[in-house]
């Protein structure tokens, strides 16, 4: 008889031993899986993509230590329920006994006074926190509370893993075993599932549960016909969650104001949150814009403010402004490239000396020693300007930044080629 239970829920692994993927953090030696099998578990926060089993790990940590385990999820806790479980931990915690697990699902989505409410309850172990989040904890989660997690990046699953659950699903499930199911191709259900094995099973539940023949073959062409019959509109959690973002991005990198303004109106219908919308713009603009319109960052800064404080409905006006003037003004990534490149520059030549003209030399010691000698003072001279080398010795007359070609930049090639012509000459 057919059950109301999701075969995601169904397939959920009990055991470390039946968790897929991940293994950089729980494989043999990995670094949770160490703290895992001490017993000694910090508090920590598990930052990664949707459906790579964030919550499964949570769940399956406490029951491995014997843990009491309580759960809330950002959506629809508030301080008093933060203070309620604070409390019945405190409850069960007996001397000597270890803290139990307060795992806390999108925990992004707290403000800054329920982190607060964290703080004192972590700091003294009344509660082991595992929190878990779609976003950059270091944007999303206060200082204080950061600096008493550790940090730890899910990966979204490789093609093997997937195909390793596909399987599993296949000859474990009691539903899924009802049908004799061939499964000819598999490039469709891959794609669409992006790494998430959660859309995985949902994918793979629909297309069964849809196919009225005992006999299924699982073909690209079936995969595809039954998504594009059932799929939801938007779903922030992350069934189009990813696709959306990427498109509005490579909308507006590609300078089209309709497509960019399209895809902000499918978040917006879908419910997103409209501080990620202008966060994104925030890096968008001065990765993909920079020099070329460097008032874009201004305005998707100040677009970000306007959003913090008013909130929807009228955020989507600020937002359809800042999308349309991103999308029409002229792009360019030089910036990008350029601090790139001065990274890769470091990783291969390592910590360089400073050069001693330009260190700091606060002590009379420092001075003797050379610390600031010889600097030229670059208001000292004509045009404010003296040719004087900035880089380590080893490194000197690397280019880094390259002009790209739009007015602005153009510009500043002139200025730099009458300044630095051993760099930017003709």
């Amino acid at each position: 008889m057919p059950t109301n239970i999701p075969l995601a829920e169904r397939m959920r692994p009990q055991s470390l031993a039946d968790f897929v993927g991940q293994e950089h953090l729980v494989g043999e030696q990995s670094i949770l899986r160490q703290a895992i099998d001490s017993g000694a578990l910090p508090s920590f926060i598990l930052w990664g993509p949707p459906g790579v089993g964030k919550t499964t790990l949570a769940r399956i940590i406490a029951n491995q230590l014997n843990r009491t385990f309580f759960t809330l999820s950002a959506i629809n806790s508030g301080v008093r329920d933060i203070r309620e479980v604070i409390e019945k931990a405190k409850k069960s915690h007996f001397f000597g006994s270890p803290s139990p697990i307060l795992f806390i699902d999108e925990i992004h989505r707290f403000s800054k006074s329920q982190q607060d409410s964290l703080l004192g309850a972590v700091e003294k172990g009344t509660v082991t926190l595992i929190g878990a989040t779609t976003e950059n904890p270091s944007f999303e989660v206060i200082s204080p509370l950061l600096s008493r997690c550790h940090v730890y990046i899910l990966k979204p699953l490789e093609k093997h893993h997937l195909l390793s659950l596909l399987d599993k699903a296949i000859q474990t499930d009691l539903e899924i075993r009802q049908k004799s199911i061939e499964v000819k191709e598999t490039e469709a259900l891959l794609r669409y599932s992006g790494g998430d094995a959660r859309k995985l099973f949902n994918i793979l539940e629909l297309v069964v549960q849809s196919a009225p023949e005992e006999t299924l073959i699982m073909t690209n062409e079936l995969v595809i016909k039954k998504i594009q019959e059932n799929i939801a509109l938007y779903d922030k959690n992350g069934e189009l969650h990813y696709d959306i973002i990427s498109a509005f991005i490579k909308s507006m990198r590609g300078s089209d104001p309709n497509g960019a303004v399209y895809w902000l109106a499918r978040m917006i219908e879908g419910g997103e949150d409209p501080e990620f919308i202008a966060r994104r713009m925030l890096i968008f603009s001065s990765e993909d814009i920079g020099l070329a319109n460097p008032n874009a960052l201004l305005l998707a800064n100040a677009c970000f403010d306007a959003v913090h404080k008013i909130g929807w409905p009228e955020s989507r006006i600020i937002l359809s402004e800042t999308v349309v003037y991103l999308a029409t003004s002229p792009k360019s990534n030089s910036t990008y490239l350029a601090v790139s490149a001065a990274q890769e520059l470091v990783r291969e030549t390592g910590d360089l000396l400073v050069p001693l003209h330009l260190r700091n030399a606060p002590t009379s010691l420092m001075k003797d020693l050379g610390y600031g000698g010889n600097y030229k003072y670059p208001h000292d001279h004509p045009g404010r300007f003296i040719d004087e080398d900035y880089l380590p010795d080893q490194v000197r007359g690397t280019k880094l930044w390259d002009p790209a070609e739009n007015p602005r930049e153009q510009e500043l090639l002139e200025r730099m080629r009458k300044l630095w012509s051993k760099h930017y000459g003709y």
